[in-house]
């Protein structure tokens, strides 16, 4: 499991591969310098809950990963991460859905 820290003080698990690409999507929002809301859910062994942050370029956020590799990105995931990020919710985490662009290359 692998961390996401905002401002030193809020913190969330996630998986690596989820965490990966709520890395590669959060980047692309804060290099356009569009801020953005990200919510996530906790886990229910906590009390679960929710929990927003507002997402700026004068934010410190950290990506820390459990494993020493990187996950291949689902560009279809990326895209369902980044709609929701360009929603008036803000940044939210989807299930992951097949990769269309590597069934692609595969036919």
């Amino acid at each position: 499991m692998g961390r996401f820290i905002y401002e030193g003080t809020i913190r969330a698990e996630f998986d690596d591969r989820v965490l990966s690409h709520l890395q590669v999507a959060v980047g692309t929002k804060l290099r356009r310098n569009e801020p953005f809301f990200f919510t996530w859910h906790g886990d229910v062994t906590t009390g679960g809950g929710r929990t927003t942050v507002w997402v700026h370029s004068g934010a410190s956020l950290v990506f820390g990963y459990f494993g020493g590799r990187a996950p291949k990105i689902n560009r279809t995931w990326l895209e369902a991460l980044m709609r929701t990020a360009n929603s008036p919710g803000g940044l939210q985490v989807v299930p992951e859905p097949p990769d269309d662009n590597e069934a692609e290359q595969l036919g």
